[in-house]
């Protein structure tokens, strides 16, 4: 005797019933439509979804829109991804007509008039670069506007940033590894050290996942290495994660100016929860450096942590103030575009997925609080209270939003 299971395949091969009534019931699945623009920033090389990702999407049945070349300059080929099934186009209008938005850099405002009505974009939010202009062109035109950075995972984590934070770490080390070379001006030394030689001395401001990774490249290589932050629980815990006995130290001017004399790399790390980096580093403090010596300010895209720094391109990289080179470009993990980009693919794919099973974006809210706690605007308000004080703009509550809705 064939079981009802045997019956109920060979019913749907045959015709007798349909197809449909096979399905998953009691869930909302919807096709969802996402569109991948092609960054237009010069120093920007990722993107949001691998060819690999669009064929886990589309496989479960969303449309996957790519501009042409959006994925070039981390090599993946337009021919990956049609192989993968998405759609590319080759106008930057059709790009952004989807449902769900997918950026790494935010769009200009003219890219805004490109999307639907009630569109959802999902990319950074960039708050230092922001104007009222952009934030009124996403009200206008009632777009729910995500900022990755501010997402977070169920354990309260920030999965975005973690990801960017550990690449910008490990990065961070050999790009002073570049500047510390005679060939580039520097102090002329190898990071780290040999048999013999003193090691290279490294001062990292702020003990994050930034100073984890790059305090680990740097104890590899060999370098002598001082952690400063105020807040204790960040240095008891990254002394465990490195697993050894290490300099760390809260931050006061003594002893942290002292450090900073004696520094052949510092490493400025310090993350705000909101709005803008804490500066810790003065000009004077910088002025007291030695020659050659390199500063990098990872924290640049909140402000930065030290007085000098100002922010730098991939084509333009460093500058020189009393004597010290300064790097400080915003996106690091842009050196490495194609291992970024496979980390945010990791991330954004199973939110797409997510958010097709719950029926689109906004469903995601309700569901999901740390979905919820990236929204900046939602369907015509403003919702982020620290951009609405720094643009004087009046701005909603989310959670009085979403009660309204019922």
């Amino acid at each position: 005797m064939a079981s009802q299971m045997e019956l109920a395949e060979i019913a749907a091969q045959t015709g007798a019933i349909p197809q449909e009534s096979l399905e998953r019931t009691g869930g909302t699945k919807k096709k969802v439509i996402i569109g991948v623009p092609k960054e237009n920033a010069e120093h920007e090389k990722r993107v949001l979804l691998t060819p690999e990702a669009v064929g886990l999407l589309v496989n479960n049945g969303q449309d996957v829109i790519i501009e042409s070349n959006a994925g070039l300059a981390a090599k993946f080929s337009d021919k990956a991804y049609m192989d993968a099934g998405a759609r590319v186009v080759f106008s930057r209008e059709e790009a952004y007509d989807a449902e769900v938005v997918l950026r790494v850099d935010p769009p200009s405002v003219e890219e805004i008039g490109f999307m639907r009505q009630r569109a959802c974009l999902l990319s950074s939010l960039q708050i230092g670069n922001q104007s009222a202009a952009f934030i009124q062109s996403l009200n206008q035109r009632k777009i729910t506007a995500v900022a990755f950075e501010y997402l977070e995972d169920k354990v309260g984590g920030m999965p975005v940033v973690r990801a960017m934070s550990e690449i910008a770490g490990s990065t961070v080390m050999l790009i002073a590894a570049e500047y510390l070379s005679s060939v580039n001006r520097g102090k002329g030394l190898i990071l780290g050290g040999i048999t013999g030689v003193p090691p290279t001395q490294v001062v990292i401001i702020g003990a994050g996942t930034v100073a984890e990774y790059a305090a680990r490249t740097a104890l590899g290589l060999g370098a002598n290495i001082k952690i400063f932050d105020n807040q204790l629980y960040k240095l008891r815990r990254i002394k465990q994660l490195l697993g050894q006995q290490v300099f760390t130290s809260t931050i006061d001017n003594f002893t942290l100016c002292q450090a900073l004399r004696e520094a052949d790399v510092v490493i400025g790390a310090l993350r705000a929860e909101r709005g803008r980096a804490k500066m810790v580093v003065s000009e004077d403090m910088v002025s007291q450096m030695m020659d050659g010596s390199i500063i990098i300010d990872v924290s640049i895209d909140q402000g930065g942590c030290i007085e000098t720094a100002e922010a730098t391109t991939h084509g333009d990289p460093v500058y020189y103030k009393h004597g010290v080179i300064h790097y400080c470009v915003p996106n690091i993990a842009s050196r490495v575009a194609r291992t970024a980009s496979f980390s945010f693919s990791n991330i954004f794919t199973p939110m797409l997925l997510q958010m097709a099973d719950l029926g689109g974006a906004e469903e995601m809210i309700f569901n999901y609080k740390w979905f919820m706690r990236g929204v900046y605007a939602y369907r015509g308000s403003l919702t982020n209270a620290h951009l609405a004080r720094k643009f004087g703009m009046p701005h909603k509550e989310l959670q009085l939003l979403l009660a309204a809705r019922y």
